[in-house]
């Protein structure tokens, strides 16, 4: 088959058009009137096998009077013709060797939602993703909708010129200057989609991306929201959308103004995806909608708020989906455990094996993987969750959007004499204030059988260990530091140093180093030291830099000379008394409570 013959067959299998068949079969007219105008004997249609060369002869006889003329007696016959071999001369372009391809710039997703409970880390993730790059992030919520999203008229002040009543400009007569005055004016106000809209438009030559992030998609009606805008998530293989959509007259005097002067690199690669030889100026020009194929719109879903705002399953088909699961933290750049811990004060407890624990209990109660906790739940302060965030944050979820449909009937929810932990008795009232109470926060902890801190564990080992005045057994003595609840042999020795940089507060760090010496903690335990810098903790050998974790970086201190330093809580059988002499030379009391 010929190459005429080629396209012949190609427009009478594309047209629904009868008449646009019959044209091109019979092209005598047009190739005459193209003749005249180019000053030839004569000319051939098929000879155009380009589509700029073809949008110029197009344009040539739509400014000819004598093809107006028969054009509008044609019913536009012609024209149509022309539209039909046009599209043919893009898709002939867009596969073969002869044009450039738009590809898309990576295998990244463009449209894509990470979804799971809350605290599993989804906005962290797509932080991780995105790290670098130019992102504009914007969050849903109930009263969302299509011009908080996109962009719409606004009143706003503007300084302007004060004139008179004769329009003239006012001076002030000291420093001879214009004076200035505030007015109300309208503007419109570019939203979140149309500045990254405009950023990624500018970008697409340089070949770098730009991140439209959507924090907490459903919390938003999305079908408000995105309005027209919807039909283009519909993208093509190389990242454009399928389907342009017509702005709206506000909006396109926006884009125009922010376009005007700018140039895209391949546009006749872009105007050859549409079948338009100048589909790139009506986009520049704000008269059509098209993401580009560096634009990524990523979102990010927490599955427990699922019924605020359903989506629709024609939305959802237009977005990849990401499930991000519940897993132990670890460090971005070790990958090692996070080991955070709840810290009641007396005890330390991982968090890794609550959050694995409570979500037994949830999945077993409520047979639902949406109510779940994620590692991330509760930001954790130099690891440490102490007990009044884990209980304003975490218990109070749990009592109050998790279990109260359920009831509280479960031995988990028993403290010894099986009474009911509601929730008011995790608070308690003592001369006046309102504290937390960590007697019953223990207790729903044990419920769970949630495990200790790691280097809780080690403490109670060297916490019971004889001392050389003794042959064996366990020592479980707690103190009372100036009247204080009891307390645990680390509690105590951390307490009274606290106590004495809280009286002593223009202490350099040398002379805290003097004050407390590394003898205090004894000769056999394998520390750093009592006083200790940050940098020594990260320079220490990795089995005093495990102990170090526990032992000095949930509590952190500033000297008077700014040294940032952190106190062991290493006390044990063998070394306490050196502490409680010297609270005892302070004049403060230590009383034994066995």
């Amino acid at each position: 088959m010929t190459t005429e013959e080629q396209y012949k067959s190609f427009i009478l299998n594309c047209t629904t058009s009868p008449k646009s068949v019959n044209n091109y079969s019979d092209f005598k007219r047009i190739n005459e009137t193209i003749a005249k105008i180019k000053g030839v004997d004569s000319f051939d249609i098929y000879s155009c096998v380009h589509t700029k060369e073809l949008q110029d002869i197009i344009d040539s006889l739509n400014n000819n009077e004598e093809f107006k003329q028969y054009e509008k007696t044609g019913s536009y016959q012609y024209s149509n013709a022309l539209k039909t071999y046009m599209r043919f001369l893009c898709a002939k372009e867009i596969f073969s060797n002869e044009a450039k391809k738009v590809k898309l710039p990576s295998n990244l997703t463009l449209q894509q939602i990470y979804y799971g409970a809350p605290g599993t880390g989804k906005s962290k993730t797509i932080k991780d993703l995105t790290f670098g790059e130019s992102v504009i992030r914007t969050t849903f919520h109930p009263d969302s909708d299509y011009a908080s999203f996109v962009g719409t008229y606004k009143p706003i002040t503007e300084e302007v010129d004060l004139r008179d009543c004769y329009g003239k400009k006012v001076f002030d007569d000291d420093t001879k200057e214009v004076v200035k005055e505030e007015r109300i004016a309208y503007k419109f106000i570019p939203q979140a989609f149309l500045e990254a809209y405009v950023e990624a438009w500018k970008k697409l030559g340089s070949s770098k991306k730009q991140y439209l992030i959507i924090e907490e998609i459903n919390r938003g009606n999305c079908a408000q929201i995105f309005g027209d805008l919807f039909q283009l998530l519909d993208r093509n293989e190389y990242g454009f959308s399928d389907y342009p959509i017509v702005a709206d007259k506000d909006m396109q005097k926006y884009l125009e103004k922010e376009f005007a002067g700018w140039e895209i690199t391949n546009k006749d690669e872009i105007n050859q995806l549409y079948g338009e030889a100048n589909m790139v100026n009506l986009i520049m020009k704000g008269e059509r909608l098209v993401l580009p194929s560096n634009l990524y719109i990523w979102a990010t879903m927490n599955t427990s708020d699922q019924s605020l705002f359903p989506i629709d399953s024609a939305f959802k088909r237009r977005w990849d989906w990401k499930y991000v699961p519940i897993r132990e933290g670890r460090d971005k750049a070790t990958n090692a455990p996070l080991n955070w811990y709840i810290n009641t004060g007396d005890k330390q407890y991982n968090w890794w094996s609550f959050i694995s624990k409570v979500n037994e209990l949830i999945g077993s109660l409520t047979n639902s993987e949406d109510k779940k906790l994620g590692y991330f739940f509760c930001k954790a302060k130099d690891g440490e969750i102490d007990a009044d965030l884990f209980v304003s944050k975490v218990i109070f979820y749990l009592w109050n959007d998790v279990f109260k449909d359920y009831g509280f009937d479960d031995k988990d929810f028993q403290d010894e004499e099986g009474k009911i932990l509601s929730f008011d008795r995790f608070y308690e009232d003592k001369n006046g204030k309102t504290n937390v109470d960590i007697a019953i926060v223990e207790q729903f902890l044990a419920n769970l059988g949630v495990e200790k801190a790691s280097f809780n564990k080690e403490e109670e080992e060297i916490d019971t260990a004889p001392s050389s005045n003794e042959t064996k057994g366990n020592d479980k003595t707690k103190y009372s530091f100036n009247g204080s609840e009891p307390l645990g042999k680390g509690d105590l020795g951390i307490s009274i140093i606290k106590q004495y940089l809280k009286e002593h507060p223009k202490m350099k760090y040398s002379e805290i180093k003097e004050t407390f010496p590394d003898s205090m903690l004894g000769k056999e335990l394998k520390l750093i030291g009592l006083i200790v810098t940050r940098q020594e903790i990260e320079n220490a050998i990795d089995s005093y830099k495990k102990r170090a974790y526990g032992f000095y970086k949930k509590r952190k201190f500033y000297s008077s000379d700014g040294v940032e330093f952190y106190v062991s809580n290493w006390w044990n059988i063998t070394n306490i008394d050196s502490i409680i002499k010297f609270a005892k030379e302070q004049g403060w009391t230590v009383e034994t409570i066995k």
